[in-house]
C-alpha cells in the first residue's frame, strides 16, 4: 500500500507541477494582451496592426487552450483521488496520463514559438 501511495504521490506532483506551469502561461498571456494593447494606443502606422490582430487572436486561442488542460488535468488529478488503494499498480494511471502528457508537451513547444515571435514583434515596435 505504500508502493501504492507513493506511485500515486508521484503522479500527482506531474499534474500539479502541469497545473502550475500553465497557470503561469495564462498570465503571461496576459502580460503580453496589455503590451500589445500599449502598441495599439501609440501612433503607428498600418503595419503594426495586422500581426497586432493575428497576435490577439492566438493568445485567445492559447488561453482556451490552457483553460482546457488545466480541466483536464484536474480531472485526471480526480482520477488519482479516488483510486483504489487496494488495486495494484499495473500502470494504468501512469498510461491514461500519456495523451496529457504529449498534449502540454505540443502545447508548450507552440507556446514558446509564439512567444518567440511576440518578443520579436515587442523589439520592432517598443522602444
Amino acid at each position: 500500500m505504500e508502493t501504492k501511495i507513493s506511485y500515486l504521490s508521484d503522479l500527482k506532483f506531474n499534474l500539479e507541477t502541469w497545473i502550475r506551469e500553465l497557470r503561469f502561461h495564462f498570465n503571461e498571456m496576459e502580460t503580453f494582451k496589455t503590451k500589445l494593447e500599449e502598441i495599439a494606443s501609440r501612433e503607428y502606422t498600418s503595419e503594426v496592426f495586422k500581426p497586432l490582430e493575428m497576435f490577439e487572436n492566438r493568445i485567445a486561442l492559447e488561453k482556451d487552450a490552457i483553460s482546457k488542460l488545466i480541466h483536464r488535468c484536474k480531472q485526471k488529478m480526480h482520477n488519482l483521488e479516488i483510486a483504489d488503494m487496494t488495486e495494484a499498480i499495473d500502470g494504468r494511471l501512469l498510461y491514461e496520463q500519456r495523451p496529457l502528457r504529449d498534449d502540454i508537451k505540443t502545447y508548450l513547444k507552440l507556446h514558446y514559438e509564439l512567444k518567440e515571435e511576440m518578443m520579436d514583434y515587442f523589439l520592432k515596435w517598443l522602444n
